[in-house]
């Protein structure tokens, strides 16, 4: 049974499928991947904060946007840490994020090294 429980959003399937697979083979994870913001959004409201231990998420989707995804989690009492990533990047969205409780704010092309780092972090804290 794996440690960890991640939910991953992102509606380019080569991206989502990259990044769970960089999940899996470097933690002792398991990925829940929503190509669908939509879908990801139905299976969020049905979580609580020791059902995930993070969710990462595109920014710009169609449906639901990430920003609308963290809203909708906050919302409904849900604290787990989110992660942004986005491949179009601006200060304000950055900002926003933050405000809103995002960990972490990343631009694509996002590097494994990296991205194993922030989750090992957050996920040890």
């Amino acid at each position: 049974m794996s440690t960890f429980t991640i939910a991953v959003i992102d509606d380019d399937e080569v991206s989502l499928e990259l990044i769970a697979h960089i999940i899996e083979s470097e933690l002792d994870a398991q990925v829940i991947s929503f190509a669908r913001s939509a879908f990801a959004k139905e299976f969020l409201m049905h979580q609580n904060d020791t059902s995930l231990d993070m969710i990462i998420s595109d920014m710009v989707m169609p449906e639901y946007d990430g920003l609308s995804l963290l809203r909708a989690c906050r919302e409904k009492g849900l604290s787990v840490p989110f992660i942004f990533m986005t491949a179009y990047a601006t200060r304000q969205t950055e900002m926003l994020a933050k405000q809103l409780g995002a960990v972490a704010y990343l631009v694509k092309p996002i590097r494994r090294e990296k991205l194993i780092s922030l989750l090992t972090e957050q996920l040890t804290k």
